[in-house]
């Protein structure tokens, strides 16, 4: 694995050393989820590791149906969908392109 672990996405705790263990990738899923949907890109080096099938369990278990990219990752892994439990922002709600989203 050559995942490079963005320690911003840590600030309550160290980051594990390495992301062997299930649950540590799933809780990275869920962080780096969070902080895409809140405007915090990560680098596209982390983007094309995590659609990697290595990752496609940890994706599959988080659960996080809140993230818009949660959804997306789900996509990309060609897994089920699952129902978005988020809210969409008024000023985008009428988009047409909403949907390709």
């Amino acid at each position: 694995m050559s995942l490079r672990i963005d320690e911003s996405l840590y600030p309550d705790e160290s980051p594990p050393p390495d992301m062997t263990a299930i649950e540590d990738r799933v809780d990275y899923v869920a962080r780096l989820c969070a902080a895409w949907d809140f405007g915090l890109l990560p680098d596209p080096d982390v983007v094309d590791e995590l659609i990697t099938l290595d990752w496609r369990e940890a994706v599959d278990r988080c659960r996080l149906l809140t993230s818009p990219t949660y959804h997306l990752l789900r996509r990309w892994h060609e897994l089920p969908e699952l129902p978005f439990l988020g809210s969409i922002p008024a000023f985008i709600a009428d988009d047409p392109s909403l949907q390709h989203v």
